[in-house]
């Protein structure tokens, strides 16, 4: 029997135990994200909606679009989009952030380094967890006549390009401060959609990265590393490999926050944690003189 799922938009085919694990296969293959078997329904509907939108009738005549030829790339890259979009808004941990600020603050205090702090967002969808990362040093840092900036990554085109744009819904300043609001955003119109301030967009920048290919990434010695909620679609043995990659890139005394309970047996030779029951971070060793590296 022929059965369907019924969604608001249309109609989709069910998709079977050997079909989902072929398709659950190549998203973990290309992407890296492990999908649980209680979203089946999410994939199901997902690929349905796109099925429809290209003229497929069956999961396997889509795949076998999707695998094959140049063609095939693009229309990847088009579900990829629907597949990896990840719920994301501003300051959305706050005690995170709160340490963030704090190593913010220690080093608009620090004298004798002119060099710009580097702020990396891991998989920073539509770019609300980085303009949250540049509001944060713009307050600490620019008074103090110091210099940052800020790079958003992630997989996802259309994400990307909502970032860049830094236009969003009045909804979504909901849990942001008045002063933030004040420092970050301009066309603050009741009900209207808001801008993210020109200041914070030209000291922000976001790329495509495929978190599988983090090594080729150029982005090195980085002061603070933010990656929440990006692990947990990983299997554990990649989150290692990942999270290492991450180390390597931190300068001394940089810091990296991921999200409490992503990966809580980890360790780094160069990373020393940080005892909290309210934020999952890690601190960069300095070196001395000799390159060997120290407790701070």
């Amino acid at each position: 029997m022929n059965h369907q799922l019924r969604t608001g938009l249309s109609t989709v085919p069910e998709m079977d135990d050997t079909q989902f694990v072929r398709w659950q296969g190549l998203l973990e293959e290309r992407t890296g994200m492990c999908l649980a078997p209680q979203r089946r329904s999410f994939l199901q509907t997902s690929l349905g909606l796109r099925m429809r939108e290209v003229g497929c009738d069956s999961y396997q005549e889509y795949y076998d679009r999707i695998v094959n030829g140049a063609s095939g790339a693009i229309e990847w890259s088009t579900l990829v989009d629907r597949l990896t979009v990840q719920e994301t808004r501003f300051f959305r941990d706050p005690d995170a952030f709160a340490f963030v600020e704090q190593f913010v603050q220690q080093k608009a205090a620090e004298s004798g380094d002119d060099g710009a702090l580097e702020f990396w967002s891991v998989g920073c969808s539509s770019g609300e967890e980085a303009y949250s990362l540049a509001m944060v040093a713009e307050r600490h840092l620019t008074a103090q006549g110091k210099r940052y900036a800020v790079t958003g990554t992630d997989i996802s085109t259309i994400v990307l390009r909502k970032a860049r744009a830094g236009r969003y819904q009045p909804r979504a300043l909901d849990w942001v401060t008045d002063e933030y609001r004040q420092l970050g955003f301009k066309d603050l119109q009741p009900g209207s959609p808001v801008q993210v301030s020109d200041t914070l967009r030209q000291r922000c920048c976001f790329s495509q990265v495929n978190i599988l290919n983090l090594t080729n990434c150029p982005l090195q010695s980085q002061h603070v590393i933010y990656c929440q909620n990006v692990l947990i679609y990983f299997r554990r043995w990649r989150r290692r490999e990942i999270l290492n990659v991450l180390a390597e890139r931190l300068a001394p005394g940089g810091i990296l926050v991921i999200g409490l309970g992503e990966m809580v047996d980890w360790q780094h030779p160069l990373l020393e944690q940080v005892h909290s029951s309210r934020v999952s971070a890690f601190v960069r060793k300095q070196s001395n003189s000799t390159g060997e590296t120290t407790r701070r």
